[in-house]
């Protein structure tokens, strides 16, 4: 009987964090690939999504697999997001321009490259 009470209690809280981690995806902390995708369209005037080539700047395609990005960094999701709101070497920053929520967009788009 003891063992069936810690089986449904366990399975419960499972169920908990599972609705609680579903919720917090509806909010956007994640972010939207597709709704980045549109955030960066003003973006792709300067940056390739479909190759490596360099337009005004260097292509983003499969930025989050490279071993560095242009600066020299790991392209970790804080150093793109520190990127994309500091700007620098002829990109302006963004982090003005755009809400919270479309940068997190944009990041989760970046990442499907």
């Amino acid at each position: 009987m003891n063992r069936t009470k810690l089986f449904v209690c366990g399975l419960t809280l499972a169920m908990a964090a599972s609705m609680s981690f579903a919720q917090d995806k509806k909010k956007g902390g994640a972010g939207d690939a597709a709704k980045g995708k549109e955030v960066f369209e003003q973006c792709g005037v300067c940056h390739n999504t479909d190759s490596d080539e360099k337009k005004m700047g260097p292509g983003l395609k499969g930025l989050f697999k490279k071993a560095k990005m242009a600066d020299g960094k790991a392209p970790t999701e804080p150093n793109v997001r520190t990127k994309v709101n500091a700007g620098g070497n002829g990109m302006p920053a963004y982090e003005d321009m755009l809400s919270k929520e479309e940068r997190d967009n944009l990041i989760a788009y970046l990442k499907t490259l």
